[in-house]
């Protein structure tokens, strides 16, 4: 049993915080795992070419080509991203278009797995992880829990934090805002944020370890699609 974690973060992983919550979930399933950061790759988004519609393979020639039987082959993900505009950023939602490939007839190679959403922002995550579920509900996996942390915009780093009035320094602290490290968001200072992490991370890991069906997750999923698009979702 293997879990796949995915850092869709374009910082260095010593500084995102998204790879260190998104590790953090992943020690704490108790299970092996594997943690692979986007940061650098060329993954560019679907085509719309059907070309992977007669045997569910991309025949796009990039990185992804490398990961799709770590997709495959594991049981479960950890997916992270940052917050950019109200959104994942863009390498993240190329490598989840790319899915697509595993949805022709009936392909099953994702249904009925389990996952964690992960998402960091500026001033929240929620957004990252609401766009993630949807991915994942489009390809039958469950979702057990959502993370979502608080870290540094790049308005902190950008040179122009203290004076910019459209920054989120400024929104967050006012005028004559002065950045010191106290008030810069890292998920080190965010106790709750990393109990939850761990709390997911548990969850999905007792979730694989006991019982786990794939056909019964996948009947769930497949019925929580259908509500969606009964909502207009």
């Amino acid at each position: 049993m293997k879990i796949l974690g995915i850092s869709g973060s374009p910082r260095k992983k010593k500084i995102s915080n998204v790879y260190k919550l998104v590790k953090i979930v992943l020690e704490s399933t108790g299970i092996d795992y594997e943690l692979v950061s986007l940061r650098g790759k060329d993954i560019s988004g679907c085509m719309a070419c059907l070309a992977c519609a007669s045997n569910n393979i991309c025949k796009l020639n990039d990185d992804m080509k490398d990961l799709r039987s770590k997709i495959v082959e594991a049981d479960a993900y950890v997916i992270g991203a940052p917050n950019y505009y109200s959104g994942i950023n863009s390498i993240t939602h190329s490598f989840l278009e790319r899915w697509y490939q595993f949805r022709h007839n009936e392909g099953q190679f994702l249904w009925g797995k389990l996952a964690v959403a992960v998402g960091v922002g500026g001033t929240s995550g929620s957004a990252v992880t609401d766009q993630i579920k949807k991915f994942l509900y489009y390809n039958f996996i469950e979702p057990v829990a959502e993370v979502t942390g608080i870290g540094p915009a790049s308005c902190y780093s950008c040179g122009y934090g203290e004076s910019c009035k459209v920054g989120i320094p400024y929104f967050i602290h006012g005028e004559g805002v002065k950045i010191t490290d106290d008030i810069i968001p890292d998920i080190s200072k965010q106790p709750d944020v990393i109990e939850n992490a761990k709390k997911a991370g548990e969850l999905l890991g007792n979730r694989l370890k006991n019982n786990w069906d794939r056909k019964e997750v996948t009947l769930k999923m497949q019925q929580k699609m259908m509500q969606l698009f009964k909502e207009g979702s």
